[in-house]
């Protein structure tokens, strides 16, 4: 298993269009992947889930990864966060 901590940038946080990229990518993904912000665990694969954590610009996350591809994983999921997403910030 592996996890890094990320610094959620965007101005929404996970939440609508940044949300549905970061499950959109997980879900590319065979490892079990969770993310934790505070003492909320969320299945990165699933929309509902992440949306229910209340992540918002500035929050602090953990994902975890396990699993044969736990490693790519991780690493398509930090580029994503620390990409802002896409957009310009």
């Amino acid at each position: 298993m592996q996890e890094v901590t990320l610094v959620v940038r965007h101005k929404v946080g996970l939440h609508a269009r940044p949300a549905a990229m970061f499950v959109q990518t997980a879900k590319q993904f065979k490892s079990e992947i969770s993310v934790r912000k505070d003492d909320r665990e969320a299945n990165a694969k699933s929309i509902l889930s992440i949306l229910t954590l209340g992540v918002n610009q500035g929050s602090v996350i953990t994902v975890k990864a396990n699993g044969e591809d736990e490693e790519q994983a991780l690493k398509a999921l930090q580029e994503l966060v620390e990409t802002n997403f896409g957009e310009a910030e």
